[in-house]
């Protein structure tokens, strides 16, 4: 896939699931879902398969990193697959604990 920016929209090419890009390094990128590269929104779908040992799923709302914290996703319509950035499996951001109010 190309260069990737925030606010950009794309969805698998195997399952349901839709992201929108909250940040992207400045080079390109290879984001996939079940195996298969997203494609932007819109865009007709290839005749793939999911891959059936990347079938994680992903779930509305949650925001998906790789490792190094160069990429974040923000699933807009949960799928099957799993996200993964090239073969390294994106996980779920954790969600900063709020400050105690005593």
């Amino acid at each position: 896939m190309a260069k990737l920016k925030a606010g950009t929209r794309i969805e698998s090419a195997v399952c349901a699931t839709q992201l929108m890009v909250i940040q992207a390094p400045e080079s390109d990128v290879d984001v996939r879902c079940g195996g298969a590269p997203m494609i932007p929104v819109g865009e007709p779908k290839p005749d793939a398969q999911i891959d059936p040992s990347l079938k994680a799923g992903t779930q509305i709302g949650k925001r998906y990193v790789d490792a190094a914290g160069t990429i974040e996703l923000l699933c807009t319509k949960p799928g099957e697959g799993t996200l993964a950035l090239g073969d390294a499996p994106l996980s779920l951001k954790e969600s900063k604990p709020l400050p105690a109010s005593d």
